[in-house]
């Protein structure tokens, strides 16, 4: 339950952040060669068989400002949805030691069950974690979702750097279908644990 609960928190946090001037796209409508350019540019995040990842056609029109702003987002996201993978069938399994481990198996049902001094907690730790995060943005050199500064030491010309940053964005997106598809298993099935897709193979 507790990533589940990360994710739609980080959704609230993310769409306010404490700089949004410095987000938010200042052209609104650049020439698509630009967006061409920074495609062609791109060594991480286009990788077979899709090539470039844009399935709704979101990155139409943008410039370098959105685009950095979008692989932030995706990459913030895949996190999140990761975890929220693992926490899910964790706390499926009946591994919760908070409370006591009185919350439901059902990672939904513990959502509604959490007590209010729970959510508060994970309100407050969210929002400091998104707080961090925006002052680490400011210093110079930030590269989209580096959090950890790794772009002062290494660089897209490492064949092995940008592996696993390419590894990192396919699991998360991934991992964003995959708790997508658990939510409406448990929601409109009513399964949630190992067997949760018993109904498509029945």
């Amino acid at each position: 339950v507790i990533p589940v609960l990360v994710l739609l928190i980080s959704d609230v946090f993310h769409f306010f952040p404490k700089h949004s001037a410095a987000f938010a796209p200042t052209k609104t409508a650049p020439a698509s060669t630009q967006l061409s350019a920074w495609i062609n540019e791109q060594v991480v995040g286009v990788t077979p068989p899709a090539g470039f990842f844009d399935p709704l056609g979101l990155s139409k029109g943008k410039d370098d400002v959105t685009m950095k702003y979008y692989r932030e987002a995706e990459l913030k996201h895949g996190r999140v949805a990761m975890a929220a993978c693992l926490g899910w069938y964790l706390n499926a399994g009946g591994v919760h030691p908070a409370f006591n481990s009185a919350l439901s198996n059902d990672p939904l049902k513990a959502m509604v069950e959490l007590p209010a001094v729970g959510w508060l907690q994970f309100v407050l730790g969210c929002g400091a974690i998104e707080w961090l995060g925006q002052q680490i943005k400011d210093r110079p050199g930030y590269e989209p979702g580096d959090l950890l500064g790794a772009s002062y030491w290494v660089d897209n010309s490492d064949e092995g750097w940008v592996s696993y940053q390419n590894k990192e964005l396919n699991n998360g997106r991934l991992a964003m279908l995959a708790i997508t598809g658990m939510i409406y298993q448990d929601v409109f099935v009513g399964d949630y644990g190992d067997m949760m897709y018993k109904q498509l193979v029945r």
